[in-house]
This record gives C-alpha cells, sequence and structure tokens, in this order.
C-alpha cells in the first residue's frame, strides 16, 4: 500500500469513528499479530515469494463475513468491469487465499502478481513496482470486531480491491501506466502527483454506467459502508488539475469522487496528462 495510507473505521451499519477508537489499536493480541506480519516484509525484494501464513479460525471467520457481504454490495453499486473482474478473480469464499495462489491466478489473466509488504511502502517502490507486473499486498487480517472496515489496507482490501483490479487487463493497463510514469520519476513532487492521481482512480474512483454513478476504486469495492454511500458523496468529472486541487481525506470517507466517463476515458485523460509530466512540470505544477 502507498504510504499516503491512513484511515478511520466505521461500524457494519456506516458509523464512523475516530482513528483512536478503532478495536484494533486497543488489542494487544491483535497488535502483536500486526506487528508480527509486518516483520515478515522487512527486507523483502520485489518478486520474492511471500512466505505462507496460517490463518487463524477468527481470521477466516471475518473473511467469510466480508466475501458474503461484499457479494451484495458489489452488485447493487459496482461498476461491470469490477463485477467481471470479481468473477474472473475466483476469489475464494471459504478460506483466505495465500499471495502465491493469487499471484498465480493473475498472472495467467494480465501478467500482475503479488509482492509482500508490511504496511507503508514509499511512492517509488510502492508505485513503481507496479511498471513490473508488481503490486505490493499485505497479509494480515482486519480486527475481527469491526469486519466492513479496516483503518489501513489488508489482505481483504488487496484482494477484494486490487486483486479484482488485476484479474482484468482493462485496469491492468492503468495499473502499468501509473507505474511506468512512476518509474522514470524522482522527485518527491512528481510522485506526490502521480499518487495522488492513484488515489483518486485506482483507490477511488468511479464511473459513469446506465444513468448511475457506480464505483471501480479499491477502496470502495473493499468497504461496505463507503461502497453503498458512494452516491452520498459529492462527485465531479473527471478532470486531472482538478483532482490535484483537491485535498483528500485520508482519516474517513472521502468527501469528492471523481467520475469517468468510461474505463477508455479514464486511461486516455491519465496517459495524456502522465505523457508530460516530467520532475521539471511537476515544481511547476505544485508552485501554483
Amino acid at each position: 500500500m502507498s504510504d499516503v495510507w491512513r484511515r478511520t473505521p466505521v461500524s457494519a451499519d456506516g458509523v464512523i469513528g475516530s482513528a483512536a477508537e478503532h478495536p484494533g489499536l486497543r488489542d494487544p493480541r491483535y497488535l502483536a499479530r500486526r506487528r508480527a506480519f509486518g516483520a515478515r516484509a522487512r527486507g523483502h525484494r520485489v518478486g520474492d515469494p511471500s512466505p505462507p501464513v496460517e490463518y487463524t479460525e477468527a481470521e477466516v471467520a471475518t473473511w467469510r463475513t466480508v466475501h458474503r457481504t461484499l457479494g451484495a454490495a458489489h452488485r447493487e453499486h459496482a461498476c461491470r468491469e469490477a463485477l467481471d473482474g470479481r468473477e474472473a478473480a475466483e476469489i475464494p469464499p471459504d478460506r483466505i487465499p495465500t499471495h502465491a495462489e493469487v499471484g498465480s491466478r493473475l498472472r495467467g489473466l494480465t501478467g500482475f502478481d503479488l509482492t509482500l509488504a508490511g504496511g507503508a511502502v514509499a511512492n517509488k517502490r510502492f508505485l513503481g513496482s507496479m511498471a513490473l507486473g508488481y503490486f505490493h499486498a499485505v497479509q494480515f487480517v482486519r480486527h475481527p470486531a469491526v469486519p466492513m472496515y479496516s483503518p489501513e489496507p489488508d489482505i481483504l482490501h488487496d484482494v477484494f480491491g486490487h486483486g479484482i483490479h488485476l484479474a482484468m487487463p482493462a485496469f491492468a493497463s492503468v495499473y502499468r501506466l501509473i507505474g511506468e510514469a512512476a518509474a522514470r520519476l524522482e522527485t518527491e513532487e512528481a510522485l506526490q502527483i502521480v499518487s495522488d492521481l492513484y488515489w483518486f482512480t485506482l483507490e477511488y474512483g468511479v464511473i459513469a454506467e446506465g444513468g448511475r454513478t457506480k464505483a471501480y476504486g479499491a477502496a470502495l469495492l473493499s468497504s461496505f459502508g463507503e461502497l453503498g454511500s458512494v452516491t452520498d458523496r459529492q462527485v465531479r468529472e473527471l478532470d486531472v488539475p482538478a483532482m490535484l486541487a483537491t485535498p483528500y481525506e485520508i482519516s474517513g470517507y472521502q468527501p469528492v469522487l471523481f467520475r469517468a466517463r468510461s474505463l477508455n476515458h479514464l486511461t486516455d485523460v491519465l496517459a495524456a496528462f502522465l505523457a508530460t509530466l516530467d520532475d521539471g512540470t511537476a515544481r511547476l505544477i505544485r508552485s501554483r
């Protein structure tokens, strides 16, 4: 996950709380488990196999609950391409798949694979690795007390969000497009611009479909509460300068969403802008 990500918890009925109130931050056993997963990723090289995991019964129960609940929410609120991606990804309903299993499926569909992350990853590595066909994914599971939301990306987010994307060639091409831009850029200003575009599209993007606003962003697809509230957000038409000028909420529901007319429209807009972006133009954009 990108190093810009920090989120606020929400209960199954959509009630937002402060990050400090999340039960995972006050559960010593959960925190120890979370730290153990983070330790497994230290020194991990992009592309190396992820170590196997033996998940607890409680973690598997959380997976089953989210799988069942998100299925109905996706059918109601997700765009057609996301629904097709969920079917293509073949996400198991009764067990947590390994990185190797998910990666094997994705490689056959789009050439992408998962590479291990323990938590936040610097923009250069996180975004740039996508140019090589690798997506940084964690292995830990959100706290069972709040199964429908997580204060940070967990394996449910990575599989039900990015795994669905990376099962579809049209989505995978957007990941590569963003990754290739990040791979050639060097300054923090330029990389943050790419990260901001990633946030408003692949994490929080929506699309026009059949006269409705439908979700495709991974953060929306993996959060029952936030997915159901898409129509309550302020929705603007896709526009790169507007996205770069819009502050985003990294500790709660994203208040402003940007809507593309189609995935082709999204790809064309991003490609046109990223083709002109270099470290020098990034400085000019940020100075305005």
